[in-house]
């Protein structure tokens, strides 16, 4: 019997998501301009750099990422046609997608379910400045800075092309400017990817378009240049004739936002006037101005972690980067060390340019090749939305993790009243057989308007929850926990809903009912692992959850007695490996991409090598030894993130090199620009991000391993790194941040910084160290440096 929430139900979900439902796109505040460079120098910044442009039909491989956390763009660095893909997160087509099919799962196509597609394409024309007339090219992007930057000399003139997509003003910036007495002549095209047309506003110099999708979405894109020539609007166009400077200014984006209510629209708001004047009021500053207010505001979160994993030679540091790559994975290659870390960085690049305060990041983040992405570049809830944000907490950027809170609370509602009114159905082969429904659940896949895709997920709001909660395990943060709580308990109440009872070894236990052990194996399976571990860790989280806040104690005691009562895997004696079926036979692929049966080894923790049962511990190694070291990019990254918490230093390294090698076709490997590339066919690869946020996670994890109360410096230090190096910055789960250095191996010197974590117990190379603080507190650990 499936019953609808009431309207007090709604009501309190509507409470716990009030205070982000903002419009993305809006109006704000006049950004802070500072008064000082804070451009890192040349010499200083971390780059990656290429010796020619991209090419327009391999963007996606080549062209090098822009973002705002909202606002995006591809950037292809030709100097005589540079080609911009805009994209806007909330720029979705399909909508809440309730109607079942005759299997009783959702649709999943571009027009019922939707997908993110591009906001615009531009065109930044030069005439004369073709890659045969110019010389020393170079395009870069400075990872310290977050700027993009094309340059090269023409005659005795060099001309520089910088390149970012400011957050205080909102925009897409190009600023061309020239040494050596030359003129900027040009224009820029801006043209809609769904037949809009662009029309100019000759008084404001200005060119824009705005239209609406099928469900009702509001979109709109503008540009406009200022410049001490002449500056004109004609047509889909801006020209620009003989400036000493350019300032060219995109500005764009939707009327979505994350309000069930409202249909996740904003009705006040209008695109088109937003566009413009975002457009014109930056154009109002030089472009030295703008650069600089975007660069500090980027390292405000850029600079919070610094990583040194060792010197590379003179002669790699020479290379530029699609050569270093392909270097580093020739056979028998020295290690390069600042080439790894800049993987790293550039993972926490990504991440600053893709996830602010609006939507999160999804299959491909902000960054697309087209308006048909695979998987509809969809938000993916058996993996890759909660790889997306492994790193966050981890490397500094703590507060780009909200974005994905925001997400989940503003489409509770709408996942709730779906999972009520049609989880029950009776061809959903996924349905409780106890008849009953209550709280929420998902799809494998979703999108921003309460919409659900691939077929129903059970367990996705557990593996959601883990996320979510792991999140405070970072920062103590008491109001964080308060507002994901209605996520925690809804979650719950449906699994308290569908558990059903059998006996195993005599013993009455509970498990879950008929489900899939993604992404393989049969779909009728009941108790498995995969369900079991999240179970067993969403009822532990929530009962801490109402002990930290002094709520709920009732209900928490009684999902505290089902926690006692779960099923929980064992080691099959036939293959020696941790069941994933609870069966002794494995009823899938062994080496199937997935480690769903190991999600309480990584993330989680209930495995692990300093506590609980070994035998487990055995059979959890044996099942990730079994799934092999090749497969995709992200699955590649949760197999050294789990080989770390193993301590296995060389296999975690291994599974590094190998999402590293530069792509050639295979299943996995790293593009020209840095992105993960995903073969979907023996012709064709999409870039995928998880693996680029996934694989950086892995690499902290063999530098930093932290759970509440328990904190390890270097676990898993592989010998490619082991002679010098540095970390500052890190977090640890607790409430902690650490710096460290270390020399051959051991830790040299280490600080214990409190964010909100009062107790922990630090281990390295064998020793131990109980540190008491208070928020905001540091200190020295002495004892564990040799």
């Amino acid at each position: 019997m499936s019953t609808s929430p009431s309207r007090r139900t709604l009501l309190g979900l509507g409470a716990a998501f009030a205070l982000s439902a903002l419009p993305a796109f809006t109006a704000q505040a006049a950004p802070n301009r500072p008064t000082t460079s804070p451009l890192v120098p040349d010499g200083e910044a971390t780059t990656l750099w290429y010796p020619a442009p991209a090419d327009e039909d391999r963007l996606i491989e080549q062209g090098l990422p822009l973002g705002n956390g909202r606002l995006g763009a591809l950037v292809g660095g030709a100097p005589d046609s540079e080609l911009f893909h805009v994209t806007d997160a909330s720029m979705w087509t399909g909508g809440a997608n309730t109607t079942l099919d005759g299997d009783g799962q959702f649709p999943y196509g571009r027009d019922d379910f939707g997908s993110l597609t591009l906001l615009a394409r531009a065109t930044l024309s030069m005439p004369g400045h073709a890659p045969a007339a110019v010389t020393g090219y170079r395009r870069t992007l400075d990872l310290s800075n977050g700027l993009v930057t094309t340059a090269y000399t023409k005659g005795k003139v060099r001309y520089v092309r910088e390149m970012f997509v400011s957050a205080p003003d909102d925009a897409l910036i190009i600023r061309l400017s020239q040494s050596g007495g030359g003129a900027l002549t040009g224009s820029l095209v801006l043209s809609g990817t769904h037949g809009e047309t662009t029309t100019p506003d000759a008084a404001r110099h200005l060119a824009s378009f705005s239209a609406a999708f099928a469900n009702e979405l509001r979109y709109a894109a503008a540009v406009t240049a200022t410049g001490d020539g002449t500056i004109r609007a004609t047509g889909s166009r801006v020209t620009f004739t003989d400036c000493t400077e350019v300032v060219v200014v995109i500005s764009g984006g939707t009327d979505y936002a994350p309000d069930h209510a409202a249909g996740y629209r904003a009705p006040g708001v209008d695109p088109l006037r937003l566009a413009e004047s975002k457009a014109a009021s930056a154009a109002e500053s030089s472009g030295k101005t703008l650069r600089d207010t975007h660069v500090a505001d980027y390292r405000k979160r850029y600079d919070r972690l610094t990583l040194d994993l060792g010197s590379s030679s003179r002669s790699q540091r020479k290379l530029d980067t699609w050569s270093r790559l392909t270097e580093r994975a020739a056979e028998g290659a020295t290690p390069d060390p600042e080439l790894e870390a800049s993987y790293l960085q550039f993972a926490r690049y990504l991440t600053i340019c893709g996830s602010r305060d609006g939507l999160p990041m999804g299959l491909q983040g902000l960054w697309l090749e087209g308006n048909t992405p695979d998987w509809m570049g969809d938000y993916h809830t058996d993996i890759n939305i909660q790889m997306n944000y492994w790193l966050s907490d981890r490397a500094g950027l703590g507060d780009t993790f909200p974005a994905f809170a925001d997400y989940c609370l503003a489409q509770l509602p709408a996942w709730s009243a779906v999972t009520q009114e049609r989880f029950q159905d009776s061809r959903n082969r996924y349905r409780n057989t106890s008849e009953k429904v209550a709280g929420w659940t998902v799809a494998f896949s979703t999108n921003p308007n309460g919409g659900n895709g691939w077929w129903w997920h059970p367990a996705g709001n557990a593996w959601l929850c883990e996320s979510l909660y792991e999140h405070y395990e970072f920062t103590q943060d008491a109001a964080y926990l308060a507002r994901i709580m209605p996520l925690l308990k809804g979650a719950c109440e449906f699994w308290e809903a569908r558990l059903i009872t059998t006996t195993v070894d005599g013993r009455e236990v509970l498990i879950d009912d008929h489900d899939w052990s993604p992404e393989q194996g049969p779909q009728d399976a009941r108790g498995i692992t995969y369900t079991q571990e999240l179970l067993w860790s969403l009822f532990g989280h929530y009962g801490e959850a109402c002990r930290t806040l002094d709520r709920d104690v009732e209900h928490a005691a009684a999902i505290g007695k089902l926690r006692d009562r779960l099923y929980l895997p064992k080691v099959s004696p036939k293959s020696g490996r941790l069941e994933e079926w609870m069966s002794e036979d494995d009823l899938g692929e062994t080496t199937h991409r997935h480690l769903s049966p190991l999600i309480n080894l990584f993330p989680g923790d209930r495995i692990r090598p300093d506590a609980g049962d070994p035998e487990i511990l055995k059979g959890a190694t044996a099942l990730l030894t079994a799934r092999g070291m090749e497969s995709y990019g992200w699955a590649c990254a949760w197999r050294a993130a789990c080989w770390a918490r193993l301590k296995d230093a060389d296999k975690a390294y291994q599974l590094l090199l190998t999402n590293l090698k530069p792509w050639a076709g295979s299943d996995t490997g790293t593009a020209m620009n840095f992105f993960d590339m995903y073969r979907v066919s023996d012709t064709r690869a999409i870039f995928q991000i998880d693996a680029n946020l996934g694989t950086p996670t892995a690499m902290l994890e063999m530098l930093v391993y932290s759970r509440p109360g328990t904190i390890e410096l270097l676990p898993a230090l592989p010998e490619a790194w082991s002679a010098s190096g540095s970390l500052k910055g890190a977090g640890a789960r607790g409430g902690f941040t650490v710096d460290m250095s270390w020399e051959r191996g051991r830790v040299r010197r280490a600080t214990l910084h409190s964010v909100g974590g009062r107790e922990a117990t630090v281990t390295a190379g064998g020793r131990s160290m109980t540190v008491t603080l208070k928020p905001g507190e540091s200190v020295a650990l002495t004892e564990l440096v040799d």
